[in-house]
């Protein structure tokens, strides 16, 4: 009998394997103390792939999972694993099936359907590009031109959270907030895009920059990872967001990933409360 916290864990797709492997994570956060072997299979699209697989599993046996639309490479991927004896589920079907029912409209059955090159791809790449150029205050002449403007002091996680936004399809730049340096002009000139403060505790910043400075090797005996100074620099961003009207949220327990839906939901019911989007 398999220990049920190491337990090989196959999953099988067409595409690139994103939404399989999001969905897969999504239900593992929900069980404690469980670690798989992951067996990621991409691209999978002839029966001879599929034998491969099935030769994997047999080696390997545990959970399948897969989103693999054509019907044939479903019918011998579920018989293989019916003959080893191991589950195999696709974990679209209900989805699918569910908007299928609900639109009266059959499912096209199509393989990565989703990253076509549409203009919603090339509006990512657009966003992605933008948000490049202005990481860490560069190019603020521009800043008019994004969608979403994030400020905060040095380690807020500002650069990781404006990448995911891009990714996103948002057109994201970041400004520091340096007590001493004076803020870009035009950043208080902004009419379209949302500005959005990211702050934390001084402890938890304290510890993040003497993280930092470590990992590249310089002293922590500096006012940067001082927690009085960095409890300064912290009221500092607050206020001066509290005066502009800019919506400030705690990053302290947020992984970046909630941090920008957030983030999200405050742009779109900007929009709704305002009829317009940029982008």
């Amino acid at each position: 009998m398999p220990r049920m916290d190491q337990f090989h864990l196959h999953l099988v797709s067409d595409s690139t394997g994103e939404t399989l492997q999001s969905m897969t994570k999504a239900a593992l956060v929900q069980f404690e103390g469980i670690s798989p072997v992951e067996h990621v299979w991409t691209l999978t699209r002839t029966v001879r792939q599929l034998d491969d697989i099935l030769d994997s599993i047999v080696k390997k046996p545990g959970l399948v999972l897969y989103t693999l639309v054509n019907k044939e490479m479903r019918d011998v991927l579920e018989m293989g694993c019916q003959r080893v004896g191991v589950p195999c589920v696709s974990v679209l079907d209900p989805v699918l099936s569910a908007f299928s029912n609900f639109l009266g409209q059959e499912i096209r059955r199509l393989p990565g359907r989703q990253h076509m090159l549409d203009k919603n791809y090339f509006g990512r790449i657009e966003a992605l590009n933008f948000t490049m150029g202005h990481d860490d205050g560069q190019m603020p002449e521009d800043l008019n031109e994004a969608q979403i403007v994030l400020v905060g002091v040095s380690r807020t996680s500002k650069t990781p959270t404006s990448f995911y936004l891009a990714h996103r399809g948002f057109k994201t730049a970041n400004v520091p907030i340096v007590p001493s340096i004076p803020l870009p002009p035009t950043l208080f000139k902004l009419k379209k895009p949302m500005v959005v403060g990211l702050t934390t505790s001084p402890e938890r910043l304290s510890e993040i920059r003497k993280n930092r400075l470590l990992s590249l090797n310089q002293t922590v005996d500096t006012d940067y990872v001082d927690r009085e100074r960095i409890k300064e620099e912290v009221i500092f961003a607050r206020k001066l967001c509290t005066r502009e009207g800019w919506p400030i949220i705690d990053v302290s327990r947020r992984s970046v990933e909630e941090t920008a839906a957030q983030i999200i939901t405050l742009y779109n019911r900007r929009v709704e409360q305002t009829g317009s989007a940029q982008g």
